[in-house]
């Protein structure tokens, strides 16, 4: 844990994704043919909200209860404030027999130290941890996960030989553990975090770090959502099956698995809130509607790297623009050489013009537009910037 950090709040997130068999939930199968033709093609910037029916995943979103602090009654995807337990020198012994691999058998990511965004690239040894921050991140997202969903990602200590040989294969939850066991650990996780470390070791069990892939850094922007800013990296992992999810009536009063075009347009219909990041990030997860494609994706992506994004904030009437790294505005707002009242007319230009634009428009908290002009970085994803459903059930069904 970095507490010499005065403004932000490390965290991690874990956007979780799971196969689902066609006909659970009532939607129709998902049609290979029609998915191949009709799917968003990464590098379209014309695609549209692809048809929930095509989608054979599911993702996990949790609803924050209404008492909290901080953006009370959002969906959002599972995660929280780093713990200093997450850093425990308690995590060698139980990470003995893979401590000799590089990274603890982690992937090396090729982005250059440098250039790493402050969260992945800071020394934790220097400040006096032995635990890799790569490493702490993924088990914080996983704890977190665990408290909040119930859903456990972890593998049998003799099988963590294999899983460093299949870190590229979709993860599998282990099914040992009942619902009465799961609701007892995660009663004990949730009143001292450190007791993760303990149910690790009695289960003999290791957290899969391994299924986790690096995918993003968001930073709350100033005043966005009270006083509590969060330094947040992302991540994500793709299971073959749905797992066994606990109910919690606490800090989350319910859980919902569903297809990223499902949240978004039930966000557009007033049904429930997401923000911002969620918006985007799902966004992104409709260019790969076939859990297979999007996991290889992420195997091969997360060791490019990623951008620390702090959105930088600005008013236009009665529009709020969010502005991320690569909009021709954001280096110049970000010194604070724009004035509100200096961001008439411009900011709201056409999305297909020639400059450089990488912004979210919101008109109100359920209206949200993306501009995107730029080329991602770290070779990851653009979103899905239509949404409006390119399938049409009366027309196309």
């Amino acid at each position: 844990m970095n507490t010499a950090l005065k403004h932000w709040k490390e965290a991690a997130t874990l956007i979780v994704v799971a196969g689902h068999k066609a006909g659970l939930d009532g939607l129709p199968s998902r049609s290979p043919l029609v998915a191949a033709s009709a799917a968003p093609q990464v590098g379209d910037r014309r695609a549209r909200l692809p048809h929930a029916s095509w989608f054979d995943y599911r993702v996990l979103m949790l609803k924050r209860s209404g008492k909290s602090g901080f953006m009370p009654n959002a969906y959002v995807f599972p995660g929280g404030m780093l713990d200093s337990s997450d850093f425990s020198s308690d995590w060698l012994e139980i990470f003995k027999s893979v401590r000799s691999s590089p990274g603890f058998g982690l992937r090396s990511v090729k982005q250059p130290r440098e250039t790493r965004p402050p969260i992945f690239a800071t020394d934790r040894l220097k400040l006096g941890s032995p635990i890799p921050g790569d490493v702490a991140l993924r088990i914080c997202a996983l704890r977190e996960t665990f408290e909040e969903s119930g859903v456990l990602l972890v593998v049998p200590q003799k099988e963590e030989g294999s899983v460093l040989k299949s870190a590229e294969e979709l993860c599998v939850s282990d099914p040992r553990l009942c619902s009465t066991e799961l609701s007892r650990w995660r009663a004990l996780v949730n009143k001292n975090p450190s007791n993760f470390i303990r149910m690790c070791r009695e289960l003999q069990v290791l957290p899969n770090i391994w299924a986790l892939h690096e995918w993003g850094n968001w930073l709350t922007p100033k005043g966005r959502y009270g006083a509590t800013r969060f330094d947040t990296a992302f991540f994500i992992c793709c299971l073959q099956d749905i797992p066994l999810t606990l109910q919690d009536q606490a800090e989350i009063e319910r859980f919902q698995w569903s297809t990223p075009s499902d949240v978004l347009q039930s966000y557009q219909a007033q049904e429930l809130w997401i923000a911002p990041p969620q918006f985007y990030e799902l966004s992104r997860l409709c260019r790969f509607p076939s859990l297979s494609d999007l996991h290889d994706f992420s195997c091969r992506r997360g060791t490019e790297g990623c951008e620390l994004w702090l959105p930088i904030l600005l008013l236009q009437d009665n529009h709020s623009i969010s502005l991320l790294p690569g909009d021709q505005l954001y280096s110049s707002a970000s010194s604070g050489e724009v004035e509100v009242e200096q961001t008439s007319g411009h900011l709201l230009s056409d999305s297909q013009d020639e400059s450089a634009l990488h912004r979210m428009l919101i008109s109100d908290p359920y209206s949200t537009t993306l501009q995107i002009t730029i080329t991602p970085r770290f070779n990851h994803l653009l979103p899905v910037m239509d949404h409006t459903s390119s399938h049409d059930s009366k027309s196309q069904l």
